[in-house]
C-alpha cells in the first residue's frame, strides 16, 4: 500500500513532529513498508494458534508474607538528631 504525503503529515501531526520534505519522503517509504508487512501478516492462517496475552509464561514473583520482629526503636532513632517522643521529626507537608 502506498502512503501519500497527506497521510504522513497527519501521522506527524499526531506525533507532534515537524518534518522537512526529506523526512516526509523517508517516512512515507518506511510507513509503506510497515503497512505492507502487516498486510502480509494478515494472509497467515492463525486459526490453530492459541491466543496469548504474553509470549512468555508469567508467574507471581511475590514472596510469602512472613511475620518478623521489627528493628529496635532506640537503635534506629540513634541515627538521627531529629526525633521526639520516640518518633522521627519531619518537615510539615500540610498546613
Amino acid at each position: 500500500m502506498d502512503i501519500d504525503d497527506k497521510t504522513v503529515d497527519y501521522v506527524a501531526k499526531l506525533a507532534r513532529l515537524n518534518l522537512d520534505e526529506q523526512e516526509v519522503m523517508d517516512l512515507r517509504g518506511d510507513l509503506s513498508q510497515i503497512v505492507g508487512y502487516v498486510a502480509k501478516l494478515r494472509e497467515l492462517d492463525t486459526s490453530n494458534v492459541a491466543q496469548t496475552a504474553h509470549v512468555l509464561p508469567l508467574k507471581n514473583v511475590f514472596r510469602e508474607d512472613m511475620v518478623k520482629s521489627s528493628m529496635n526503636r532506640k537503635v534506629v532513632l540513634a541515627n538521627t538528631e531529629h526525633k521526639q517522643d520516640g518518633f522521627f521529626v519531619v518537615p510539615k507537608i500540610f498546613e
